[in-house]
């Protein structure tokens, strides 16, 4: 972003009026030169003091911290983390808002993204506008009274940056930097438990951290410095670990097994590799519903489950469309088609396969089916699999989206395509941060009106 020839203005400071939050954490403001700030830290309407921290003179735009405020809005409160902050842990996006707030801004977002890529209201669109907690995320006063924690411990998956001097600690925003810390506030207690933060990791540059939900699998994945050994691994609880490799960049069994189980939608789940699994306890449960809620299936049902993963929507799909009905999977991650296939076995009905979206889907012959699932990754599906996904005639698709940005653009496809938003849920999935999770339900335009 910066040129030769234009001065930096990092740690430049500007005194601003705070404007509306945008995607990515931050809230807009701009200069008394016109320049736009993308500020974090801040609330809409304060008055802040930023400070520059990426940009200069002929910037499209700046980056900056609040480093003073000097007119608080209604909802801020103190950071409950001791590592937020201006130049401190980036994990977090929201500490120094309520709850509440937290899910009005990703509201804001969401409603933002939807009109800007997609073109629709929250009306149009079925959605009601909330951001809805996860079971058991919304504190109330009384809860708070009787002792309950003010921020949830939901994390179940940490990865743990590794300094110079073997510490552990989270990386701070937009920076390979670690800030080290001794606690993270939103580690889920199984992660809390391993003790990694009060260990020495030399010559290690990562150590993600898993504690599976509904079972006591804890497994830590390692990433050796360049030439680096592997220290001997002594954690507060029982633990499986594996590496990284240096050269191939594969995960390899070191200690114990090589995955954890996972409890979700009354099944067991085996998750290899420190493979893609939804980091809050409750969310694979909370999607599962949001998505049969809208499917509706119905015995005899072809189905689709496209970014399978495990298998996890597959699994919940196969129950319902029983014995004269089928499932496809389709995940292109070669140990996650192995747990997904493993994990189904009992299920005949179920097929998965292994390869890309838009390579698999067009070999496999299949020219309709009735529902389709996809979950596909931050960047969306895109137009081309949106239009192959589209000519299928489905009754009803369901689109699960970690992204509001990919939803909105994939949502204009589909509308091109003949499809539109039925229902649209929104879910705080990961509190304290700016990431949400959204269900859209999909039916065909010219059938649903």
């Amino acid at each position: 972003m910066q040129t030769d020839s234009a001065p930096s203005l990092v740690g430049h400071e500007f005194e601003v009026e705070v404007g509306p939050v945008a995607h990515g954490g931050h809230c807009v403001a701009r200069t008394e030169a016109g320049q736009v700030l993308f500020v974090r830290h801040a609330l809409p309407g304060e008055r802040v003091v930023a400070r520059v921290t990426e940009g200069d003179q002929d910037s499209r735009f700046l980056r900056a911290d609040a480093v003073r405020v000097l007119e608080p809005g209604k909802d801020r409160v103190e950071p409950p983390c001791p590592f937020s902050g201006p130049g401190r842990c980036g994990g977090c996006d929201w500490q120094h808002a309520t709850p509440g707030a937290q899910r009005r801004l990703k509201a804001a977002v969401l409603t933002e993204q939807l009109a800007r890529l997609a073109g629709l209201t929250p009306e149009e669109a079925g959605w009601d506008g909330t951001v809805a907690p996860a079971p058991g995320d919304k504190v109330s006063q009384a809860d708070l009274d009787a002792g309950a924690p003010a921020v949830p411990a939901w994390r179940t998956r940490v990865q743990y940056a590794i300094d110079a001097e073997g510490r552990a600690g989270l990386r701070k925003h937009r920076s390979h930097d670690v800030e080290v810390i001794d606690h993270c506030l939103i580690a889920a207690r199984g992660v809390s438990e391993l003790g990694v933060e009060a260990r020495d990791w030399p010559q290690i540059a990562t150590v993600e951290a898993i504690a599976a939900t509904g079972s006591h699998d804890r497994q830590v994945v390692l990433t050796p410095r360049p030439g680096g050994r592997l220290p001997i691994v002594e954690l507060d609880k029982p633990v499986s670990v594996q590496r990284i490799g240096e050269r191939d960049h594969a995960v390899h069994r070191v200690h114990g097994r090589p995955f954890v189980r996972e409890r979700a939608a009354g099944r067991t789940w085996r998750v290899g590799d420190g493979g893609f699994w939804q980091v809050h306890p409750k969310a694979a449960d909370v999607l599962v519903e949001a998505v049969m809620q809208g499917l509706m299936p119905r015995k005899g049902d072809m189905a689709l489950d496209l970014y399978c993963g495990v298998g996890l929507f597959a699994g919940a799909l196969a129950e319902r469309v029983g014995e004269r009905g089928a499932v496809l999977g389709v995940e292109s991650a070669k140990r996650a088609v192995e747990d997904a296939r493993h994990n189904l076995q009992d299920l005949d009905r179920v097929r998965i396969e292994h390869g890309k979206v838009e390579q698999v889907l067009p070999r496999t012959g299949i020219t309709e089916a009735d529902l389709v699932v996809l979950d596909p990754p931050r960047a969306g599906a895109g137009h081309a699999t949106v239009r192959q996904i589209a000519s299928l005639d489905a009754r009803r698709i369901a689109y699960v989206a970690c992204d509001p940005a990919a939803l909105a653009r994939d949502l204009a496809w589909f509308a091109e395509e003949g499809y539109r938003p039925l229902r649209l849920l929104a879910f705080d999935l990961f509190p304290f941060t700016h990431h949400m999770e959204c269900v859209a339900i999909l039916g065909p335009a010219a059938k649903s009106s």
